[in-house]
C-alpha cells in the first residue's frame, strides 16, 4: 500500500466521521425544530383559548348588567337621569361593536378600555358598590 492510498483512507474515515456528526447534528436539530414547532402551536392554542373565555366572561357580565339595566328602564323610565340612561345605551353600543370573532382586530383593546370606563361611571353614577371579580388583571397578581 502506498503513502498516497493509506492518506486516502485515513482522509475517507475523517471525511466520513465529519459527515456523520453533520448528519445527526441536522437530524437532531430537525426533530427539535418540529417538536417546537408543534409545542408552540398547542401552546399557543390554550392560552387563546383562556384569553378568549376571559374576553367573553367579561363581556358577559358587561352585557348583564346593561340588560338588568334596561329592564329597570323598561319598568320604571324614570328611575335613572337621563345621563345614566345615555351611558347605558353607550355601553351596549360598545358591546355591540366588540369584534368578538376577529380578536386580531387593532379596536378590541380601545372598545373594552371605554367598556370599562363606562361601567366604572355608571356604578359611581348609580352609587352602587358592583364590580367585576373575573379574573385577575397582570397587575393584581402577587408574587
Amino acid at each position: 500500500m502506498d503513502s498516497h492510498q493509506s492518506n486516502n483512507s485515513i482522509e475517507d474515515i475523517f471525511d466520513s466521521s465529519l459527515n456523520l456528526e453533520e448528519t445527526h447534528f441536522k437530524e437532531g436539530y430537525d426533530e427539535g425544530y418540529n417538536h417546537g414547532l408543534n409545542t408552540g402551536k398547542d401552546e399557543a392554542r390554550q392560552v387563546g383559548l383562556k384569553t378568549g373565555f376571559e374576553t367573553g366572561e367579561e363581556l358577559g357580565f358587561y352585557k348583564g348588567c346593561v340588560d338588568v339595566w334596561n329592564s329597570v328602564i323598561r319598568v320604571d323610565p324614570n328611575r335613572f337621569s337621563a345621563r345614566v340612561q345615555k351611558g347605558i345605551k353607550q355601553m351596549e353600543e360598545l358591546i355591540e361593536k366588540y369584534p368578538a370573532m376577529d380578536p386580531e382586530d387593532e379596536s378590541v383593546q380601545e372598545i373594552m378600555e371605554a367598556l370599562r370606563l363606562k361601567f366604572r361611571v355608571l356604578r359611581a353614577a348609580l352609587g352602587m358598590k358592583l364590580d367585576y371579580n373575573g379574573y385577575p388583571k397582570p397587575k393584581d397578581i402577587e408574587f
